[in-house]
C-alpha cells in the first residue's frame, strides 16, 4: 500500500470519528461550560502529544522555523473555530452543526484566491452558491430569513476552520509534523486558558462528561490533528478536502441512531445541496481543470 493510500485511509477514519462525536459532545455540553470543556480537551491532548512525541520534538534545523511558524498560526485558528462550534452546538442539532461546519471546505478556495490573488474557478463559484442555498434550506424556517442563533454561531467557525486548513496546507509539507501538531494544540490550550475568566465556569462530573473529555482529547484532538498534519504531506489538498466531506454524513448517521434525529425533506435537500456544493468545489467538473493532483 502506498504512503498516500495509508494517509487517506487514516484521514477517513479520523473524519468518521469527528462526525460521530457531535452527538457525544452535545450531550456533554449540557453539563459543562464550553470553554472549560475545550480547556480540558486541548489540555489532555497537549499532555498526550508531549508524552508521545517527547523524543521527536527537536526538528531538523531546516524544518524548525517552518514548524514553529505553522504551529503558531494553526494554534491561533483552532481556539476560535472550536469556541464557535461548541457554543453553536448548544443551540442546534448535531446534524445541522456538522453540515454547517462542512461548508469550511467550500470556503477554502475563496480564501486561497485572496491569499494567492487568483480568480476563483467557475466550479468553485457554482459550488458555493449551491452550498449557500443548501444552508438556507437546512437552517431557515419556511418563509423566514433569519438564521437560528445556534446555526449562526456555528457558521462563524467555518471561517477559522478554513484558515486552519490553509495554514496546514502551506506549512505541513515543509515541517516536522510532530512539532507542528504539538505546538498548534498547545497554543490552542493556552489561549483557551487565557479566555476562561471571561465565561462562567460550571461542570457536573458525570460519566458522559468524563468520557467526552477523554475521547475528544486523546482521539479527536491529539490523534486526529497529528494524522492531519502527517497526511497533508502525502496527499493533495483536494483529496483531503473531499475526505472531510464525510464528516457531516457520519454525524447525521450517528445522530439518527443515537437520538432518533430526523431531518425534514426540506432539510435533507439542503444537506444534499451542501454536499453537492462541496463536491463541485473540490472535483471542479465545470470549466478548465485546476487540480491535476486530484
Amino acid at each position: 500500500m502506498s504512503e498516500r493510500a495509508r494517509a487517506e485511509l487514516a484521514l477517513i477514519a479520523v473524519t468518521i470519528l469527528w462526525g460521530a462525536s457531535f452527538v457525544m459532545v452535545k450531550s456533554a455540553l449540557d453539563q459543562v461550560s464550553n470553554l472549560f470543556f475545550l480547556l480540558m480537551r486541548f489540555g489532555i491532548a497537549t499532555i498526550t502529544l508531549l508524552l508521545v512525541f517527547r523524543s521527536r520534538l527537536l526538528a531538523k534545523p531546516e524544518l524548525r522555523a517552518a514548524s514553529l511558524r505553522g504551529g503558531l498560526l494553526a494554534g491561533l485558528c483552532l481556539p476560535v473555530a472550536y469556541f464557535f462550534q461548541t457554543l453553536g452546538l448548544r443551540y442546534t442539532t448535531p446534524s445541522k452543526s456538522a453540515f454547517i461546519t462542512g461548508l469550511t471546505t467550500a470556503l477554502v478556495p475563496f480564501f486561497a484566491a485572496l491569499v494567492y490573488r487568483n480568480v476563483p474557478h467557475v466550479s468553485e463559484v457554482v459550488g458555493v452558491v449551491g452550498a449557500t442555498a443548501g444552508l438556507a434550506l437546512l437552517t431557515l424556517p419556511p418563509g423566514q430569513f433569519v438564521l437560528g442563533f445556534g446555526d449562526a454561531i456555528t457558521l462563524c467557525c467555518t471561517v477559522a476552520f478554513a484558515l486552519h486548513i490553509l495554514v496546514l496546507g502551506r506549512w505541513s509539507p515543509v515541517s516536522n509534523f510532530e512539532l507542528i501538531s504539538t505546538l498548534q494544540i498547545g497554543v490552542t490550550a493556552l489561549l483557551i486558558a487565557a479566555a476562561l475568566p471571561f465565561q462562567p465556569v460550571f461542570v457536573t462530573w458525570s460519566p458522559s462528561v468524563i468520557t467526552a473529555v477523554l475521547l475528544t482529547g486523546v482521539l479527536n484532538t491529539a490523534l486526529a490533528f497529528s494524522v492531519m498534519a502527517w497526511a497533508q504531506r502525502h496527499s493533495s489538498s483536494t483529496r483531503v478536502a473531499l475526505i472531510f466531506a464525510i464528516e457531516p454524513v457520519s454525524a447525521a448517521v450517528m445522530s439518527y441512531f443515537a437520538e432518533g434525529e430526523r431531518l425534514s425533506p426540506r432539510a435533507l435537500l439542503g444537506a444534499a445541496l451542501i454536499l453537492g456544493g462541496i463536491l463541485l468545489v473540490e472535483l471542479k467538473p465545470i470549466g478548465p481543470v485546476r487540480h491535476p493532483q486530484a
